[in-house]
């Protein structure tokens, strides 16, 4: 086994007694505010194979949660996430299913406020890493071990190739791209792995060009 790390042996730096059911699912929570940019006001949590037998014995309850409020694996106020939620204002719901998925430690979160809702799927793969496997519906693949930027945008010819110019422009190197549509036409999701953070005057210039609606950032 080839490993890159000596983080891949010895697992992340965390709270809890698992990567997989509590680092992991803490930065699935994570990844969930990044990408609505904000803290949400309500959230449902399915769980599912592992992750909804043990979710409370292994923390991946408090984890997720802790996640939604933006608290790092390594937080010591994961422990008291569920305080700090109620603080917030933000109301939550754990709801176990018993469907099958591809991977034992799944969970789909359903979120939003008064302004707007999202749903992500997320899957965390074992020591502590994760995989975005669907956003809004729109099918993908997103490791969050890098920066990424979220483009949803009209499906029509050009816009990949202005999002890639645009960042080309401030020397920004694309280390993966996906796209993904629902309906050929209609709406497309860019999800670009990026080998740097981004500057917001970045995403401020990709979100002018022609047929962007909605533009978003994950740093690292």
């Amino acid at each position: 086994m080839k490993f890159t790390s000596v983080f891949d042996i010895i697992g992340p730096v965390m709270i809890g007694p698992s990567s997989s059911h509590t680092a992991g699912a803490a930065r699935i929570g994570r990844v969930a505010r990044d990408l609505f940019g904000r803290q949400p006001k309500w959230v449902k949590i399915h769980l599912y194979g592992s992750f909804a037998e043990t979710y409370r014995g292994h923390g991946t309850d408090v984890a997720i949660i802790g996640g939604l409020l933006d608290f790092d694996t390594f937080d010591e106020r994961i422990k008291t996430a569920f305080e700090h939620a109620e603080k917030a204002g933000m109301q939550y719901e754990f709801i176990p299913e018993t469907a099958n998925t591809e991977h034992p430690n799944t969970a789909r979160l359903v979120f939003g406020d008064d302004d707007g809702e999202m749903s992500i799927v997320g899957i965390s793969i074992g020591g502590g890493k994760i995989e975005v496997s669907e956003v809004n519906g729109f099918k993908l693949r997103l490791t969050g071990g890098m920066p990424a930027i979220f483009v949803v945008h009209d499906d029509r010819a050009g816009c990949i190739a202005n999002v890639a110019n645009c960042l080309a422009m401030h020397n920004v190197n694309i280390g993966h791209m996906e796209v993904s549509r629902i309906e050929r036409g209609l709406t497309a999701l860019m999800v670009i792995e990026i080998d740097q953070n981004i500057e917001d005057k970045v995403l401020q210039q990709i979100s002018l060009i022609p047929h962007i609606t909605k533009v978003s950032k994950i740093n690292n």
